[in-house]
């Protein structure tokens, strides 16, 4: 076979560079250039595992390519399906054989572009392409959450799937095609909270004013023998000002900043013995502007002392059981000094129209001081950022092994609002 010609290296650095600068005034920068030459059409030295003529390809088995010519070796191998994604693989060290690592999607059409050199050095490409076969068998849906829109720094992302996926390996399958991208960057993991659902959140929370994109590669992918992946809507988020609220029950107050900056300090009541607040951060979950609350709702005897059945204004929802952070005009002689509540926090009706106009869902509001139980990470509202970064990890399936941390949990008793 003629190629074109390709030039040595020769020894010693000033007769290179004589070499170098005759070649190039010889060739005077043509398309003959050895250093520009084009890849001779090597499809007839390509090998692969793929059945002839226009069978489908089973997707469960993996993509093998290789090379005829006994001096030739394989240097690159990308292979694409119709969408763009990538076919992840591995070459041997010999260069003369490679294998897809990652799964073929069922229902595919693959383009395989394989760049070799023969026995001489020259360079060679070919191209192959492929339709994987479709399968009947039963699909995996995955729906992200929240709703696409701009949330606070805490929010974390949700991914509800259709069935439940209980094997590691599988799992495994499952989160390598859950991508979470945000600009700027983070770190940050999935946590299985259950066999249909996990939560994404970084290390850290989420950078103000930052751009969040996630979309799943599950389409066409097998996930076990019975369960194939579905296309999913892509989801993108933004983020707003980073708005903390630090609740302290003891001293009775709420500290409010905006990006670090301390922007109110507002006074407050929390929830008095036996009813005390949780202890630890949540995420604001919802903003009601009126909320109907009464003490039946919670175990609470009609006619009691503790009895109560009132129309509650400017409420900021932060947990499923009903803990809210609202306006309690009757309340505000106990404000700043006591706690008298049945577990919400209370401020004056101006103070909570403020907050109710200035945190977002996503926010993040703590709670210190209080004499109550801890917030569980999952059953009760967004309390994901209750668990350290390395507990955190241990709920990925992708995570060497280690099994998901499972805190204690806490029956959430009280499920309907509180004052």
């Amino acid at each position: 076979m003629d190629h074109t010609l390709r030039i040595r290296p020769v020894v010693g650095g000033t007769l290179l560079a004589a070499t170098l600068v005759a070649v190039a005034a010889a060739c005077g920068g043509s398309d003959d250039h050895p250093f520009t030459a084009k890849p001779y059409d090597a499809a007839d030295e390509i090998t692969s595992n793929l059945p002839e003529g226009d069978k489908k390809v089973d997707s469960d088995r993996p993509l093998e390519v290789g090379v005829k010519d006994d001096d030739g070796r394989i240097t690159d191998v990308t292979a694409t399906d119709a969408t763009g994604r990538r076919l992840a693989g591995e070459l041997d060290t010999d260069g003369k054989r490679w294998r897809s690592t990652s799964p073929l999607a069922a229902g595919s059409r693959y383009t395989v572009r394989v760049s070799m050199e023969d026995g001489d050095g020259a360079p060679g490409a070919g191209t192959l392409s492929f339709e994987t076969g479709v399968t009947k068998k039963k699909t995996l849906k995955v729906a992200f959450g929240p709703k696409a829109g701009t949330y606070g720094v805490g929010q974390p992302i949700t991914a509800e799937l259709s069935a439940p996926v209980k094997d590691k390996a599988a799992r495994a399958v499952v989160e390598r095609g859950l991508r979470v991208r945000s600009t700027p960057a983070v770190t940050g993991s999935w946590y299985w909270v259950d066999d249909k659902t996990l939560h994404y959140r970084p290390k850290e929370y989420w950078p103000a004013k930052a751009r969040i994109d996630v979309t799943s590669g599950l389409a066409g992918i097998k996930v076990t023998d019975a369960l194939y992946g579905t296309p999913t809507k892509a989801l993108k988020l933004t983020t707003g000002d980073r708005i903390e609220a630090i609740t302290d029950a003891a001293a009775h107050t709420m500290t409010v900043k905006r990006d670090g900056k301390v922007i109110n300090t507002i006074p407050v009541t929390t929830g008095k013995p036996g009813f005390d607040t949780r202890n630890g951060i949540k995420v604001v979950l919802s903003k009601e502007y009126s909320v109907r609350m009464r003490g039946e709702t919670i175990g609470i005897a009609a006619g009691s002392s503790d009895s109560y059945d009132l129309q509650v204004y400017y409420a900021t929802r932060v947990t499923w059981s009903g803990e809210y952070v609202h306006a309690a005009p009757w309340s505000v002689g106990a404000q700043g000094y006591a706690n008298v509540s049945h577990g919400c926090t209370g401020m004056t009706t101006g103070l909570a129209e403020w907050f109710f106009n200035t945190v977002r869902e996503g926010d993040i509001i703590q709670f210190v001081g209080t004499q109550g139980e801890m917030m569980t990470p999952f059953d009760n509202g967004f309390g994901d950022w209750n668990l350290s970064w390395d507990a955190w990890q241990k709920g990925s399936a992708l995570r060497n092994g280690a099994e998901p941390e499972r805190p204690d949990t806490v029956q959430a008793a009280r499920l309907r609002p509180q004052v």
